[in-house]
């Protein structure tokens, strides 16, 4: 009875939905990363920046001239004091940026030739009881790492979530193939698993996309639910996946976090140290030798672009072309990005706009052309072709939000911050980066993310 009692709950760990989106938009960007890795000199400098994590109020713990090792504290949440952001090289700390009002923007390590990390403890997480492993996790720095839904921000270790989720692929534009940044890496991410089931009574979903065939890291991962999900994107969002195998309702909490991020937790606890390495692609249309690099998270993007480039006045972009956030050339990749995107610049007046027959431009209706090559790769840039205008209904939000609610709807209800009406539509489960095709597509040139992130901290402050 014992075996078969065993077999019955592997059995069950294993169930999976098979999901199939129909709604969304990939775009054809050109510029996607070769499945090689380029070597590069590691970076001088390192970048933490207090911005990367929304809702957060820094409190600093060094100043400037201190020496630092990998692992050394930062800062620290001033309203949830146990949250800590430490050091990702060891170095001096050589300046804190500051912008309007004092804020803290930046935290500047100048990184010594040889890391140096702090020591924590090695230890077995069976060992640990769930209250053991998160003190462990944020004492390191690595609790950041998990976030929650609804909201979108670090998680509260205080909470007890209904399930964690873990989307193992992406479908933003030239984002990095996780099946190939992860492979070999089976054993690691196993144990970065079993670290995560402890934090929570429920399920832990790990996500896989059913239209390509996922590496042996993810599907013969043990312990979770494994899901599997097609069509474009939004579907490798983890709101989205969300929606459609363990809705959000009022009072909800389901902690998220990517590979990568599993894979620093683990270090963490077989390793004792702050590890934060990873794997980016640089991706764009701008860049002539698209690849994959290994770095260590917050370090600066100038050696991977420095003759890699086409001439132009390019935009430079922490994350994907939908959701990154604009960075200079000299400056350094978010805390929880794995991709640099390099575009043009889109700084001129189009001759003719709309009139043109538009062979080259991406549209997702039928108003150019272009529509006759689905395969197309497009060399998009920043221009918005146009103003902001009249908002109207178009239905086009609706074709690309593979996802049971209004959309147009609940952007008003945001816009007029009617908390109710918010509520009603759906707020708890979307996040900015969900309706971020919205954007995209809109003919209203609506600043679409930006109210939902609005209406999501009006929630927060108002009903948590």
């Amino acid at each position: 009875m014992y075996i078969f009692a065993n077999e019955k709950n592997n059995f069950l760990e294993k169930m999976s939905k098979d999901i199939k989106l129909k709604k969304g938009l990939n775009i054809n960007l050109s510029g996607e990363a070769d499945k090689v890795y380029a070597n590069v000199p590691s970076s001088n400098l390192y970048v933490v920046k207090p911005t990367d994590f929304h809702g957060l109020t820094p409190k600093l713990v060094v100043k400037e001239d201190d020496q630092v090792m990998s692992g050394t504290t930062l800062f620290f949440d001033k309203y949830n004091e146990a949250v800590k952001f430490s050091s990702p090289v060891s170095g001096v700390v050589t300046s804190i940026v500051r912008g309007a009002k004092r804020k803290i923007m930046e935290v500047v390590i100048t990184a010594e030739a040889e890391n140096k990390y702090r020591a924590f403890e090695k230890i077995e997480s069976g060992d640990l009881s769930r209250k053991q492993i998160v003190n462990h996790m944020l004492e390191s720095g690595v609790w950041p790492f998990i976030r929650q839904k609804p909201y979108d921000v670090i998680a509260n270790q205080n909470d007890v979530p209904k399930s964690i989720v873990i989307s193992s692929f992406n479908t933003e534009p030239l984002s990095a193939d996780n099946d190939f940044v992860l492979h070999g890496l089976e054993k690691e991410f196993q144990s970065g698993i079993q670290i995560l089931k402890k934090l929570t009574d429920g399920v832990v979903h790990l996500n896989v996309d059913s239209s390509t065939n996922p590496s042996k890291v993810f599907t013969d991962t043990v312990g979770v639910e494994i899901n599997q999900f097609s069509g474009p994107h939004p579907s490798g969002n983890v709101g989205v996946q969300l929606h459609h195998i363990d809705p959000i309702n009022k009072g909800d909490v389901v902690w998220y976090l990517y590979p990568q991020d599993v894979l620093a937790i683990s270090r963490l606890f077989s390793e004792g140290k702050y590890d934060v390495s990873r794997i980016v692609a640089l991706t764009g249309s701008q860049v002539m030798k698209p690849r994959y690099y290994r770095i260590i998270a917050g370090s600066s993007i100038s050696n991977m672009i420095v003759d890699n480039l086409k001439d132009g006045e390019n935009r430079f972009i922490s994350g994907s072309a939908l959701t990154g956030k604009q960075i200079s050339k000299q400056g350094a990749i978010g805390f929880y990005d794995t991709q640099v995107t390099v575009i043009p610049e889109g700084n001129y007046q189009e001759f003719l706009g709309w009139l043109a027959p538009g062979l080259n431009k991406f549209s997702m209706s039928k108003a150019y052309f272009s529509w006759l090559s689905p395969s197309k790769k497009y060399d998009l840039d920043t221009n918005y072709h146009g103003e902001e205008r009249a908002y109207v209904v178009t239905g086009q939000y609706e074709q690309v939000l593979p996802m049971d609610i209004y959309p147009m709807q609940l952007i008003k209800a945001c816009l007029i911050q009617d908390i109710e009406a918010m509520e009603n539509l759906g707020i708890y489960e979307v996040s900015p980066e969900d309706l971020a095709l919205c954007e995209f597509v809109c003919t209203s040139k609506m600043e679409v993310q930006s109210i939902i992130r609005n209406g999501l901290d009006l929630i927060k402050k108002e009903c948590s």
